[in-house]
C-alpha cells in the first residue's frame, strides 16, 4: 500500500482529442484512486463559478486580473488564454500543497502544458501520452461522435498531428487501440512510477 506520509508525486496525461484520453483517466481513477492516493490538480481559472461550483472544490476562482497579476508573479505551474480574458491553470503553491500532504497529482493537460510541468518537477513527474492507433482511426472515432462538422474534425486532425510528433518527448506513450489492455498498461506504469505492488492488478 501507499504511505500517505511520503510526498507525493506527479502523473501527466496528454493526447489528441479523441484518443480516449478521459476514459483511460478516469477509469484508472474510479478503479485505483484509494490504492495509489491519486487526485486530480485542482485548476484556477479566471471565469465565474456555475451552479453549485464552490472555491477551492471545482476550481479556484480569480478575476480576470487577479490571474494575470499571477502570471506576472510566476505563480503558475502551467496556463491557458482559451480566449481574451478567459484563463486556466494551475498554481504552484496548490500542487506543491498536495504534494506534500502525500497525494500523488493527476494532470489532465495539453502537450505545452505537460512539458512545462514536466520541466519543473522533473523525476517527480511521469508524463504519459495516450495516443491512437493511427490517424485513420482517430478520424473514424471524431466523426462517430457527430458533434462536429467536417472543417472542425480537419482542424483536431492537424493539431493531433502535431502533437502525435511530440510524443517522443513523454516518457511512456500508451497506444489506445483496446481499451481494456491500454488502461491496464497505464496502471502498470503508474504503479511502477509509485513503487506500488502490482499484485493489486492480478
Amino acid at each position: 500500500m501507499f504511505c500517505k506520509c511520503m510526498e507525493g508525486k506527479i502523473i501527466i496525461f496528454a493526447a489528441p482529442s479523441g484518443s480516449g484520453k478521459s476514459t483511460i483517466i478516469n477509469q484508472v481513477m474510479s478503479d485505483e484512486e484509494e490504492e495509489l492516493n491519486l487526485h486530480f490538480s485542482i485548476s484556477a481559472t479566471s471565469r465565474p463559478p456555475r451552479g453549485k461550483e464552490k472555491n477551492g472544490v471545482e476550481y479556484f476562482f480569480l478575476s480576470p486580473e487577479e490571474f494575470e497579476q499571477k502570471i506576472a508573479q510566476g505563480a503558475f505551474v502551467e496556463y491557458e488564454e482559451v480566449y481574451p480574458g478567459r484563463y486556466y491553470g494551475t498554481l504552484k503553491s496548490q500542487v506543491d500543497k498536495q504534494l506534500a500532504a502525500g497525494e500523488n497529482v493527476v494532470f489532465d493537460v495539453d502537450v505545452n502544458g505537460a512539458m512545462r510541468i514536466k520541466e519543473m518537477y522533473k523525476d517527480r513527474a511521469l508524463s504519459i501520452f495516450i495516443q491512437p492507433p493511427s490517424l485513420d482511426v482517430l478520424r473514424e472515432r471524431l466523426e462517430s461522435r457527430g458533434t462536429e462538422d467536417a472543417a472542425a474534425i480537419e482542424q483536431r486532425l492537424s493539431r493531433a498531428q502535431y502533437e502525435i510528433e511530440q510524443s517522443e518527448r513523454f516518457d511512456e506513450v500508451v497506444v489506445n487501440d483496446v481499451l481494456d489492455v491500454a488502461v491496464l498498461e497505464t496502471l502498470v506504469l503508474i504503479h511502477e512510477f509509485l513503487g506500488v505492488d502490482l499484485e493489486s492488478l492480478d
